[in-house]
């Protein structure tokens, strides 16, 4: 199957398509893929992006910020899989797919991150080594600016891998910060109390009042905690979970909730773009 827009400079060509018509698609994005390209609804594949492989999956909300590069060497290999989840985001970053890999729901790549499957320079016959083995990021891990992660590694649930971090063993440790090259244990992530919570919300709640009247807009906002009422429109911080009319306000609201890692995913897109 081939789908190209000529004006856009989108080609995609696979043994099978399918892409909801939710999904947006930026320019100069290439899909060369051997098996199945599935996109979910609401996501988004920015400019400049380059998919290489056999099967390619990828969840609902996921955020192609731009420049993702998935293939490299190995690309053309039956095992050249890869399967992101739900709610992920991705930006200028690399993922070599000679083997699988496997990314979680509400998994989040900071820049110039790197995964790699597959190692090898000098004769395996002299025993030089040589590695060709997948990776599995579990749900809930945000990887930190320039990190890597090496063949055959496997990431807990909610785990944080600091910037520039080599990660080239398993990190077991779930709700967990790992730092370092190569990356070792920090510590583990400590819930906050309730009251906790509530300060927090009423800090970024303050927060955000002075942003909305930087852009010019007054929009009307309510606190009972856990549950945010904006306009005509609720949500609750904790379990996500919403109801009402949305508008431009309440898309704003939500966006920058986002920033505090508080995302509550919609049929709208989150929105930061007011005339000033």
């Amino acid at each position: 199957m081939l789908y190209e827009n000529k004006n856009t400079g989108v080609s995609i060509r696979a043994a099978r398509i399918c892409i909801d018509p939710n999904v947006t698609l930026g320019r100069n994005v290439t899909v060369r893929a051997h098996g199945e390209f599935r996109v979910g609804k609401y996501s988004k594949i920015g400019d400049d992006t380059l998919i290489e492989g056999n099967n390619i999956h990828i969840g609902k909300h996921f955020y192609g910020s731009g420049g993702m590069v998935v293939g490299a060497g190995g690309q053309q290999y039956p095992n050249a899989n890869l399967k992101i989840g739900d709610r992920c985001v991705i930006h200028d970053n690399t993922i070599n797919v000679c083997e699988p890999v496997e990314i979680g729901d509400d998994v989040g790549f900071s820049g110039r991150v790197e995964i790699i499957t597959h190692g090898f320079w000098l004769s395996a016959l002299q025993g030089h080594p040589v590695n060709f083995s997948g990776v599995k990021i579990n749900n809930g891990v945000i990887l930190g600016f320039g990190s890597t992660i090496l063949m055959g590694v496997s990431i807990a649930e909610q785990v944080v891998v600091g910037a520039s971090s080599l990660v080239s063993k398993d990190l077991v440790r779930r709700n967990s910060i790992y730092a370092g090259s190569p990356a070792k244990f920090i510590r583990t992530i400590k819930p906050l109390s309730e009251t906790e919570q509530v300060a927090l919300v009423d800090s970024i709640l303050e927060k955000y009042s002075e942003i909305a009247k930087y852009q010019g807009i007054n929009p009307f906002i309510k606190s009972d905690f856990p549950n945010i009422e904006v306009n005509k429109f609720r949500f609750n911080v904790i379990t996500h979970k919403y109801e009402g009319i949305e508008d431009d306000e309440t898309d704003n609201l939500r966006d920058y909730f986002r920033k505090w890692g508080i995302r509550i995913y919609t049929e709208r897109p989150f929105s930061t773009h007011f005339e000033l």
